[in-house]
C-alpha cells in the first residue's frame, strides 16, 4: 500500500501511531529528508538535535550493524504539513558484511511517535521480522521462490491462494507439525482437508 497520508490518517483514527517508510514517490519530502540526514551526517550531527542507537548482530556467516537516527524538528521540511501528527523523521543505516563483502543501505521513515530512537528501532525490527517469517514460511511450506509462474497475473493470483492456504493451515493448533507437513496431510486425508 505504501507510504500515503490516507494510511497515516487511518492508523491515527484507530488510536495507533504510524512508522511509515519514506520513499522516492513522496517527491520533495523524501529528497528533503534525505538531504537533511546527509548534511547532518557530514557534520557528525554537531549542533543537530537528534537521538542515535546502534545494534550489531552476528550469525549465519554475516555481521549486520544497524544505526538508527531520529530528528524531531519537522516543521521546516517540504511537504511535512500534509502528514497529520508528524513528530519525527528517522533514518536507519544497515551495514551487512558477508564473506568479506560489505554493503550499506539507508532507509528513511516518518513517525507520529515522539522523538524516541529506541521505539523507532523496535518498530523497524518488528516489521522486518514479520516480513522475514512470512517469506520463510511461504518458501519452505509452499516453495514460493521456486515457482516459475510469471505470465499475466498468475504470480499474484498464486500468492493470494498461498496466503489463504497458509491462513487455513495456521488455524489448526492441534497438529504439531510444520506447514509443509500440514499440506501433505491435507493432500492425503480428505477429513483433515475439510
Amino acid at each position: 500500500m505504501g507510504c500515503q497520508t490516507e494510511i497515516a490518517n487511518t492508523i491515527l483514527e484507530q488510536g495507533a501511531d504510524y512508522a511509515l517508510a519514506l520513499k522516492g514517490n513522496q517527491g520533495n519530502l523524501h529528497d528533503d529528508v534525505q538531504e537533511l540526514f546527509t548534511l547532518a551526517s557530514e557534520q557528525n550531527f554537531k549542533n543537530v538535535e537528534h537521538q542515535f542507537h546502534e545494534t550489531v548482530e552476528k550469525g549465519h556467516g554475516r555481521v549486520e550493524t544497524r544505526r538508527y537516527w531520529t530528528m524531531g524538528n519537522t516543521e521546516y521540511l517540504i511537504g511535512a504539513e500534509k502528514w497529520r501528527d508528524l513528530k519525527s523523521v528517522d533514518m536507519v543505516e544497515s551495514q551487512r558484511t558477508v564473506n568479506g563483502i560489505t554493503s550499506t543501505e539507508r532507509r528513511y521513515y516518518l513517525l507520529s511517535l515522539e522523538n524516541d530512537v529506541h521505539k523507532f528501532a523496535e518498530s523497524v525490527r518488528n516489521h522486518w521480522s514479520i516480513e522475514g517469517q512470512l517469506h520463510w514460511i511461504l518458501d519452505v511450506g509452499f516453495k514460493e521462490d521456486a515457482s516459475q509462474c510469471c505470465r499475466g497475473y498468475s504470480a499474484e493470483n498464486l500468492a493470494v491462494i498461498r496466503h489463504i492456504g497458509l491462513n487455513l493451515l495456521s488455524r489448526d493448533k492441534k497438529t504439531k507439525v510444520g506447514v509443509k507437513a500440514k499440506r501433505l496431510k491435507a493432500g492425503w486425508n480428505n477429513n483433515y482437508f475439510c
